[in-house]
């Protein structure tokens, strides 16, 4: 396993990480079972949020790491909060960054996870109609009690990040996001710069370049899911071609297919972390171990392609020459598809 630095945080973890999503639906046993996996792989970093199952998984994920008796200082703890789903329905009502809703929902949180303190609170999806003076208050006394030591967001844009960081005292570290072979959006608009086509839309505002300039960790999650939760793309025969890509490149490296996915992620130099989500301890090992591979630039490229993206390249048409200088006509170079 291979660490880096949360932003500018001071914090090192392990590049992949382990969310707690799914966690509700196991037994105790074998949330400790998931949990000690993790851990044994070098993973030390634990995701939840207050809205997944109505603070089951915190619950069942700060339970195996008591039942496993892990040094609270050797792991980091994080979670997201600012969706208030109904608790008889589970449906998403709103979202809510008050300050009442936030110093409740981290109090909640800390006893669902059975600690004294959170390595990271992450503000979950944008509020629209949120009062920057009341959420400066509500991190700055989460942040001075000791309950919170760091702070992001989730599925955030940069101007986003830029309002509410121009109200918070607090820097905002990471910034949780849908990245993967099967989601590429965030870097399909820097390669199609200056043209026309479906790609080059920003819809994100420069995600990738601004967390760089700013140093905010992107943590990538659903790794492995291609669109908004359509399906996983390892081993789908919809996706032919990548998958035969990522066989190759995983016997080259003697890993599996879903490690070869993760370094893909952990290539790119924005130094991201990747949130699996799996539940099975066969699937978490084999997951981790993407962490220790380097891929080429090559094999990065080529994966980025079969997963059925394109690069804009120059086809070269010549020129056309005729005898009369002035009827020079010129078939200029030009960007296809």
């Amino acid at each position: 396993m291979k660490y880096s630095e949360l932003g500018r945080s001071d914090i090192h973890a392990s590049r992949v990480a382990l969310g707690a999503m799914r966690m509700n639906a196991k037994t105790p046993d074998e949330a400790r079972d998931v949990v000690g996996t993790a851990l044994s792989s070098g993973i030390d970093f634990f995701d939840t949020a207050d809205c997944y199952a109505a603070g089951e998984s915190s619950r069942r994920l700060g339970q195996a790491l008591k039942d496993l008796d892990v040094e609270r200082g050797s792991i980091y703890i994080q979670t997201k909060i600012g969706i208030y789903r109904d608790p008889v329905t589970d449906a998403i009502e709103r979202y809510d960054f008050s300050k009442r809703y936030l110093l409740d929902a981290v109090d909640g949180e800390l006893r669902n996870l059975q600690t004294d303190y959170l390595d990271f609170v992450l503000l979950h999806r944008p509020d629209t109609l949120v009062d920057l003076d009341e959420l400066s208050e509500a991190l700055d006394e989460l942040g001075t009690s000791g309950k919170v030591r760091h702070f992001g967001v989730s599925n955030v844009n940069p101007l986003q990040v830029e309002l509410l960081q121009s109200a918070v005292s607090r820097k905002l570290e990471v910034n949780q996001l849908q990245f993967g072979l099967g989601h590429t959006g965030m870097i399909q608009q820097e390669f199609h710069v200056n043209m026309d086509d479906a790609p080059s839309v920003d819809h994100d505002g420069g995600l990738i370049s601004y967390s760089r300039l700013r140093n905010m960790t992107i943590q990538a999650w659903s790794p492995f899911q291609y669109g908004f939760f359509k399906g996983v793309f390892l081993d789908d025969p919809r996706f032919p071609e990548l998958n035969a890509r990522l066989k190759a490149i995983a016997d080259e490296h003697a890993v599996d297919k879903s490690a070869i996915a993760v370094a893909w992620i952990l290539k790119h130099p924005a130094m991201m972390q990747v949130l699996i989500g799996s539940m099975t301890p066969g699937r978490i090992t084999r997951m981790a171990q993407g962490a220790d591979v380097d891929l080429t630039a090559q094999e990065w490229y080529g994966l980025y392609m079969a997963a059925g993206n394109d690069l804009p390249r120059c086809r070269f048409l010549g020129v056309l020459h005729v005898a009369n200088r002035d009827s020079v006509r010129y078939v200029q170079d030009r960007c296809v598809q």
